[in-house]
């Protein structure tokens, strides 16, 4: 690996090309961002489950085994079981690992095996957090020159455990790290381009205005980054330019019940207009009794609190709560 430049790559570097190349290049600058509710939200719980999480394995060790950031020759000639905050660095990596598990070797002249562990709060484990446990893996495989098979992520409202087999993400991990290298050393941000992490990233509406200035085209959501790549190929790079393409087709009759596919050159004349533009001859037939549910609740719980039903009658609508 190379790298020109002097910033180590730390886990929220990692996590945030994982979820944007261009918030990695503003959080690597010092861009302040703008505030976003949601996103600060999930940052206290970040770290209060982080907390909460260490508190609970401390209180489960015995005396004298759990110490709290080791250094140097504290790790490599350790005799404790538990460690915690654990600042692991390599000449381009750093890792703050939230704890580090040491088990004894079992024969004589063997090394002792060294387990990260990492706290995430959601219930439903993503491929982001299973990377950045292989992160820290890496960073303390690297710093130790030795092995890092297993890493454990505890996680959710019942504190379970994964485990996850660092040793074999290790390859994926340096080529993020290589990505990210690359990225950095540059002195101008990425093409900016919104996505799905948009709506809980503290930088949203600083790159949504930039956007917006731009008439950027992925303003348009359901707009593919392939579809993005042909249009620039054909020199168009505005939602407004896109506008101009749209050429309306005949069907021909033996496709014409065939379900119309998505035209984003329409969504963005339909935007430029203010229209509601309508393809085809749609007809709408409603039999029997209409009823209409909303549910809300908490996906990663699958946890369903709230169910309404609105039921259409002769004499007008029923509402109903479950």
């Amino acid at each position: 690996m190379c790298y020109n430049f002097h910033m180590r790559i730390t886990p929220d570097l990692f996590e945030a090309y994982l979820e944007c190349p261009t918030k990695c290049w503003l959080i690597s600058v010092g861009e302040q961002s703008v505030g976003n509710v949601y996103a600060e939200w999930l940052q206290v719980r970040k770290e209060s489950y982080r907390t909460e999480g260490l508190d609970r394995v401390c209180s489960a060790s015995l005396p004298g085994e759990c110490v709290t950031s080791p250094v140097g020759d504290e790790l490599k000639e350790a005799k404790w079981r538990l460690a915690t905050d654990v600042l692991a660095q390599t000449q381009n990596l750093e890792s703050g690992i939230h704890a580090l598990e040491r088990v004894p070797s079992e024969g004589r002249g063997k090394s002792a095996q060294f387990i990260p562990i990492r706290f995430i709060s959601t219930n439903k484990l993503s491929r982001i957090d299973k990377l950045l446990m292989a992160f820290d893996g890496l960073v303390i495989s690297e710093m130790l020159r030795r092995d890092i098979d297993l890493g454990k992520i505890t996680h959710g409202d019942d504190y379970a455990t994964l485990q996850v087999k660092t040793l074999a993400l290790a390859d994926k991990v340096r080529k993020v790290t290589d990505k990210i290298a690359a990225l950095l050393s540059n002195t101008s941000p990425p093409d900016l381009i919104l996505n799905r992490h948009c709506p809980e990233c503290s930088f949203r509406d600083r790159c949504r205005q930039k956007a917006m200035e731009k008439d950027d085209l992925s303003l348009l959501a359901r707009m593919s980054e392939k579809e993005r790549k042909r249009c620039r190929g054909k020199g168009i790079f505005t939602v407004t330019q896109l506008s101009h393409t749209f050429r309306p087709r005949r069907p021909r009759k033996r496709i014409a019940t065939r379900q119309e596919k998505y035209h984003p050159a329409l969504t963005a004349l339909a935007i430029r207009e203010r229209k509601i533009h309508i393809v085809g001859n749609p007809e709408m037939k409603l039999e029997g009794t209409a009823v209409y549910l909303d549910v809300e609740g908490i996906p990663d719980r699958d946890f369903y609190y709230l169910i309404g039903a609105q039921i259409e009658t002769g004499t007008g609508l029923e509402q109903h709560s479950f």
